[in-house]
């Protein structure tokens, strides 16, 4: 079960996304659907394209299953998805 206090330990992908900042303004304010994830990218399907956004200096706001918002530094997520398992939380908040 996906819960704010382990979200980092699970995948991403299939969850739906709100970049809520980032550097490059044309990133602020996609939403969509995560497709895929490498080490420093997420693959958002947002309305009629696919869109790169760099996980690094981003704030993402990610819907769990239940309902629930959780706010995820992408800082947090620079790294192999599957090495994220091993990692204590952080820059995670509750909405």
């Amino acid at each position: 079960m996906i819960l704010p206090s382990n979200i980092l330990r699970h995948e991403f992908i299939g969850l739906f996304t709100d970049v809520l900042s980032a550097p490059n303004p044309t990133h602020k304010g996609i939403s969509g659907t995560i497709i895929d994830e490498t080490r420093q990218m997420f693959l958002i399907n947002s309305e009629d394209k696919r869109r790169m956004v760099p996980k690094r200096y981003a704030i993402f706001q990610v819907k769990l299953p239940d309902g629930r918002k959780v706010e995820v530094s992408g800082s947090a997520l620079v790294m192999s998805p599957e090495k994220r398992v091993n990692l204590r939380l952080k820059n995670v908040r509750n909405k």
